[in-house]
């Protein structure tokens, strides 16, 4: 268990979920055996922090520009992630967490957008935790559409402020990315979460996705709770 002091937690927490194709490579395994074995440290990683008591989960699961991965492990990468959004919905109420989706989510199919609605309204009264999924998301997307939101809505360009964008962003009512974590050594953010992220601390570590574990969590946790954070002050 972490020895960081409640106070001292991340509201928020961002993880870019980065390795799982290299892990696969190192084990001699399929690509899609490495985002499977991602998928079930992604659980052990989510009780974890809901275990510490955070309150928000962010998982950066599928970009906008993951759609230029090769027809194979999109298809398989798809498949696990509508096989995942058909059977966690029991253990995500048996836990008291929200899932809410961020994405576009214009080619998902239709099979997997109606497995996404189906978990958001069946876990929306969970207050225990939420978890952000990002699918078929893109921070700079996300800010695009809700400036067309805005002006479609007639809003003129003298009256937009942070607040207001704020408001209109999917992510509304969600607070800003305390901490975000990128596991497998790259070291950028690679479009997530752009304006939540706007003063989140940032850890890295060369620790494959499959591989991160509780231990090395808990001590980034610890080391977050030294940081401090000023806010431009």
């Amino acid at each position: 268990m972490s020895n960081a002091e409640p106070g001292a937690l991340p509201r928020h927490i961002g993880f870019i979920v980065d390795g799982n194709r290299r892990w696969a490579r190192e084990h001699g395994v399929p690509i899609s055996e490495g985002h499977k074995i991602g998928y079930q440290n992604m659980r052990t990683i989510m009780e974890a922090a809901y275990d510490q008591g955070i309150e928000y989960v962010s998982m950066y699961a599928f970009s906008t520009e993951n759609w230029n991965r090769s027809k194979v492990e999109v298809r398989d990468l798809m498949r696990l992630i509508l096989w995942i959004f058909k059977h966690e919905i029991d253990n995500l109420k048996k836990h008291g967490i929200r899932v809410h989706v961020l994405g576009n989510k214009f080619r998902i199919g239709k099979a997997l957008l109606k497995a996404v609605h189906q978990a958001e309204e069946e876990t929306k009264d969970n207050k225990r935790g939420t978890l952000l999924f990002c699918l078929d998301y893109g921070g700079q997307q996300e800010i695009v559409d809700t400036m067309k939101r805005l002006l479609a809505e007639g809003v003129p360009a003298s009256e937009l402020t942070a607040e207001r964008i704020s408001q209109k962003l999917e992510s509304d009512g969600i607070p800003p990315v305390d901490l975000i974590i990128r596991t497998s050594g790259e070291q950028r953010l690679s479009n997530f979460m752009l304006w939540n992220a706007a003063y989140s601390e940032l850890m890295f570590t060369p620790t494959k996705w499959p591989d991160f574990s509780v231990e090395e969590f808990e001590r980034m946790l610890d080391a977050y709770a030294q940081r401090n954070r000023r806010f431009g002050k």
